[in-house]
């Protein structure tokens, strides 16, 4: 069997360089949920995490292990909004030059929060332009360190500490749910499950618009797609990683998807009855329970709620659509 990219005394040590520096964020319970669901639902806040996103684990776990001549040369990302924010957060708390490489429709307040941690934005068209050229290209000419969004090993032990934390927060878990892009998220999570909680299932969402990752799970090979159209922008990545694979085949149970009117229900039910602001993307796993995607009746459920940064003015109009909550 071939080694996976990660291992997870990665992830304890990630966990020990965000000590102090990223949220402990909060695991929160619904009884409406509960009961619409027939399960224990723990929400994994990530909402709430700095930067508004789990994104930060892994791009402060990145850059935290820099040489001295990294740190001097500075970084490059090419992210849709959540990995660019991260990482220019990141890189400043370190004092690194930060170059990140966005698409032009990426949400305004993504890309208004990106400069204003201090990242240097570099706008692409995501449908005709290739951000992984871009972003190679440019470290190349000017001497950055390429980190992307989830394919290094480094991100994904990052990212797998907000799995670490919800079991100890939460206890024992029969089913994990974790939203699914490009696998950094879920392998890392993966890897925590399987050495904190052997018998727990776990479980990747994705839109139904970008089913690469449950169409590569079922073929046994990466399987690439077309730029999804979905609400869900940080999972319109267009296959899984060459790192991150591996991990989902040896470790994730299975990945179901999601409707965008799924996701937006989803929104509105965070926003009236717990008081929280979701985005799309963070709303992946908490749909796929509440549409009824995954047996959870009677189990302990970890649904892992990935973001919350959405114009505001966006999510009003997305969560006026949606079906009422029901008491």
């Amino acid at each position: 069997m071939t080694e996976l990219a990660i291992s997870y005394d990665d992830v304890v040590q990630a966990h020990r360089r965000l000590e102090g520096v990223a949220h402990r964020t909060p695991v929160m319970t619904s009884t409406t949920a509960d009961a619409a669901s027939g399960a224990q639902l723990f929400f994994k806040c990530e909402n709430f995490q700095r930067m508004g996103a789990f994104k930060f684990r892994g791009a402060y776990n990145a850059i935290a292990q820099f040489t001295p001549e990294q740190r001097a040369g500075g970084v490059i990302a090419f992210s849709s909004g959540n990995h660019a924010q991260a990482i220019a957060l990141s890189a400043r708390l370190f004092g690194v030059r930060a170059v990140i490489v966005m698409p032009r429709d990426a949400p305004a307040i993504k890309i208004a929060a990106t400069r204003g941690y201090g990242g240097e934005v570099v706008l692409y068209d995501r449908y005709t332009e290739d951000r992984e050229a871009i972003g190679r290209r440019l470290a190349q000419e000017q001497g950055l360190t390429l980190i992307p969004p989830y394919d290094h090993p480094h991100v994904m032990a990052g990212q797998g500490t907000a799995a670490k934390e919800l079991f100890e927060q939460a206890g024992p878990l029969d089913v994990l749910l974790t939203p699914l892009g490009g696998g950094g998220l879920l392998s890392g999570c993966a890897v925590a499950a399987r050495a904190l909680n052997p018998d727990c299932l776990v479980i990747g969402v994705e839109p139904e618009a970008g089913n690469d990752g449950q169409r590569s799970l079922r073929t046994g090979k990466i399987v690439h797609i077309d730029t999804p159209a979905t609400l869900a922008d940080g999972a319109q990545t267009q296959h899984l990683g060459q790192l991150t694979f591996p991990v989902l085949r040896s470790l994730v149970d299975d990945v179901v998807t999601v409707s965008d009117a799924e996701l937006v229900e989803a929104m509105a039910f965070f926003a009236s009855r717990m008081k929280m602001i979701v985005e799309p993307t963070g709303c992946l796993a908490a749909a796929a329970v509440f549409a009824r995607r995954v047996a959870v009746s009677g189990k302990r459920v970890g649904v892992l709620l990935s973001g919350g940064n959405v114009d505001l003015a966006r999510f009003a109009a997305l969560v006026q659509t949606a079906q009422p909550a029901q008491d």
